[in-house]
């Protein structure tokens, strides 16, 4: 499903219009990014939680030349589904 896809189906769910429910998803996910930059964790009840997490730096090999790089920290996002949506999946 693509976003003109989901915003449709969601639309039709809400029964809003196609462009208020493309401004609605639009400023969603804007205060999403906006929580994530302040470095804080966000939890949907029912569907899981999202965090943004620091990867430390590490030593990264090539295989062909077998020169070694340091690769530095970075933040990653990482999302860890609920329990309840975990099993439903298995």
């Amino acid at each position: 499903m693509n976003n003109k896809e989901f915003i449709l189906e969601l639309s039709k769910r809400l029964g809003y219009t196609q462009k208020d429910t493309a401004q609605l998803t639009a400023s969603l996910l804007s205060s999403m990014a906006e929580e994530w930059d302040e470095g804080n964790l966000i939890s949907i009840q029912g569907f899981g939680t999202f965090e943004v997490r620091k990867k430390a730096e590490r030593i990264s090999v090539n295989p062909t030349t077998k020169l070694r790089m340091l690769v530095p920290p970075k933040l990653v996002l990482t999302y860890k589904p609920n329990t309840n949506l975990k099993e439903k999946f298995k």
